[in-house]
């Protein structure tokens, strides 16, 4: 996410690195270079411009921090001045909604309006346990009524739909659309609204008739983050006609320069609420500024991560399967169930990029291969229930019977076999002295032997 805009300001921060006490010209030297990455990840100019000069003012006057390294004092004023650019005022969901709570979806179309409707309605239902409706508004595309039934059926999510035709208008289909949420007491209607390729009088006047019928509690513009400053516009024209809560940015996870994350607010007035991060159904989350600031300065965002391990974690299996580990009892059933775990966490990749210092380690991100993770998965699916449990039994002709099965190479079943037997020997070796009463000391030096932990087949130690 934002890869570009982090290696340009990694670049600018290194012209501070070592700098002791920071001078006038070290200041102005350094601010240039973040004015002009800041134009090249297509902020808005003004942006650009109000941004370096708040940055100037902390690092000149800031007399708390002259106990510290320049180095650290463009930091944490890189990251407060950031995260303020990009701070609303306003929580991601109304305040005080109504029940049901409406929530109004408004964007150009391509922008991702349809797909956001549906993630945003999974996100309510495992963060808030709410009981979602969506209602399918967008009778101009051809196929947006289909998609959204198929997107819900998909998630297990209900929508009310009625196909385009005589009789049939966006504003009938919300008004019956608010009565069934209201009669079979949905906690939340999401109103999936038409779009246009670009901004008109129809498109905002059928936008503006929908929300007087149903009176949303807030509404949200669907931002392309890949459209830049494109996008700030967008929002402009849309912010002058609708009473907008916030702005949804999809496609946060394609070459989005950063842009529009960081002018959108500053330009409109209007915050960030929610970021689509990628195409599954769960790659949605809520927009956190301070989070976001230190993904840009690659100092990672270890809350979001501990976020999804907690989704993907059940926490009385993660305790047995480590007392299983401990006693060396670990079978090839239990690794099954940690493959699965890291899946429902997401990609390897984007679980990398959460983690600081990974913006100057891009290349060895960039060669995380997820498809590795289920490579092995499938071996292991190829074995019978029994051999799972007990992997010993897996001689040379069960192998091969394995590798032809889930179309591996026997050279492939064999390094995660070996792996395995590693790791269940490194684990009888820390029980035993554990349960010895041996040092931390010897414990370590256990682990740091030549090889250290075992690593997986095709994945770096």
């Amino acid at each position: 996410m934002l890869e570009n805009l982090t290696q340009s300001f990694g670049k600018a921060l290194d012209r501070f690195r070592g700098t002791g006490k920071l001078s006038e010209s070290d200041i102005q030297e350094g601010l240039r270079e973040v004015r002009r990455s800041l134009l090249e990840a297509d902020v808005h100019f003004k942006v650009a411009k109000a941004f370096c000069e708040r940055v100037a003012i902390r690092l000149q006057g800031d007399e708390r921090l002259k106990a510290v390294t320049g180095s650290q004092q463009v930091v944490a004023a890189f990251q407060e001045e950031l995260t303020a650019l990009m701070k609303g005022d306003l929580p991601a969901l109304p305040a005080n909604p109504g029940h049901p709570m409406v929530l109004l979806l408004a964007g150009l179309q391509g922008a991702g309006k349809t797909t956001s409707a549906s993630k945003l309605a999974l996100w309510l239902r495992k963060r808030k346990n709410s009981k979602v409706l969506l209602a399918a508004c967008d009778l101009q595309r051809p196929g947006a009524v289909d998609q959204l039934q198929t997107l819900g059926k998909q998630l297990d999510v209900d929508v009310h739909a009625e196909q385009p035709g005589p009789g049939v208008d966006p504003v009938g289909v919300a008004k019956r659309a608010l009565q069934k949420a209201k009669a079979e007491r949905y906690d939340v209607l999401i109103v999936d609204s038409a779009g246009r390729l670009h901004v008109d009088d129809d498109l905002m006047g059928e936008i503006e008739s929908v929300a007087k019928a149903v009176k949303p509690d807030a509404s949200y513009l669907v931002l392309d983050a890949m459209t830049g400053q494109d996008a700030v516009e967008s929002a402009r024209a849309f912010s002058d006609r609708l009473d907008l809560h916030g702005v949804i940015l999809t496609k946060m996870d394609g070459d989005a320069r950063g842009g529009a994350a960081l002018s959108v607010r500053e330009v409109t007035g209007r915050q960030i609420c929610f970021l689509g991060v990628g195409e599954n159904p769960g790659d949605f989350e809520e927009f956190t500024a301070d989070r976001m600031a230190g993904r840009i300065l690659d100092m990672g965002d270890i809350v979001g991560l501990v976020e999804k391990a907690q989704e993907a974690v059940d926490e009385e299996a993660a305790m047995d399967d480590y007392m299983r580990m401990m006693q060396g009892r670990f079978t090839m059933e239990d690794l099954l169930g940690q493959f699965r775990m890291m899946k429902k966490m997401g990609s390897m990749k984007k679980l990398m990029g959460m983690m600081p210092g990974m913006g100057k380690m891009s290349g060895l991100v960039d060669q995380i291969d997820d498809r590795q993770m289920a490579r092995m998965e499938a071996i292991v699916l190829s074995m019978t229930p029994k051999e799972r449990l007990h992997p010993e039994l897996l001689d040379g002709s069960r192998r091969r019977r394995i590798a032809t099965g889930c179309g591996q190479q026997v050279s492939d079943v064999n390094r995660l076999y070996k792996s395995f037997q590693q790791m269940q020997k490194q684990m009888r070796s820390m029980n035993k002295m554990f349960s010895g009463g041996r040092s931390k000391k010897r414990l370590l030096k256990q682990l740091g032997q030549k090889g250290g932990l075992p690593g997986m087949p095709g994945l770096p130690r």
